[in-house]
C-alpha cells in the first residue's frame, strides 16, 4: 500500500488526469463526480505528504499546491468541454430552451449563463473545496495517530 504514495510525482498525476477525465465522461461534462473524487484526491494527497520530516505549515502548503494543480486542470477541461457554447450566446435566434439543461432562473439566456458559470468556474472550485476538506481530515487523523505514538 505505501508503494502508491512513493510513486513518481508526474505518475501520479498522469493517473490523476486519466481517473479526472473517467470523471468528467461518466457525468457527461458534467463534473459531479470529479466533485466527488476530490474526497479520494485529498486522502491521498494528505498521506502522501505527511511522511515527509517538514513542519506543519510545510505540509499544508503542499497540500494546497497539489489541490490547487488537481482543480485547475478539472477547470481546463471543463474550459475545452463548455467553452464552445458561449458562441451560442452571440447567435440571436437561438433557442435556449432546446439546449437541455434546468431553465431555474426566469429567462432561458440567464440560466443558460448560469448553467456556464456553475460548470466552468463553480464546480473546479467545489472539487478545491472537497479536496482541501479531505486532506485536512486525513492530516488530523494521520497526525493524532503519529502523535500517539
Amino acid at each position: 500500500m505505501d508503494k502508491i504514495f512513493k510513486l513518481n510525482l508526474k505518475i501520479a498525476f498522469l493517473i490523476y488526469v486519466f481517473l479526472d477525465l473517467i470523471c468528467v465522461g461518466m457525468g457527461m461534462g458534467v463534473p459531479v463526480f470529479c466533485i466527488l473524487f476530490g474526497f479520494v484526491v485529498g486522502w491521498y494527497i494528505a498521506r502522501r505528504v505527511t511522511p515527509l520530516k517538514e513542519i506543519p505549515r510545510d505540509i499544508l502548503r503542499k497540500v494546497l499546491d497539489y489541490a490547487i494543480t488537481t482543480s485547475l486542470f478539472t477547470f481546463i477541461v471543463m474550459a475545452v468541454l463548455w467553452g464552445p457554447t458561449i458562441k451560442l450566446l452571440f447567435t440571436p435566434a437561438y433557442d435556449f430552451k432546446n439546449f437541455g439543461i434546468p431553465l431555474i432562473l426566469y429567462n432561458p439566456r440567464m440560466s443558460f449563463i448560469g448553467w456556464l458559470v456553475l460548470m466552468v468556474f463553480i464546480s473546479p472550485f467545489l472539487q478545491l473545496l472537497t479536496t482541501i476538506f479531505a486532506a485536512y481530515l486525513t492530516l488530523i487523523k494521520v497526525l493524532t495517530i503519529k502523535k500517539q505514538h
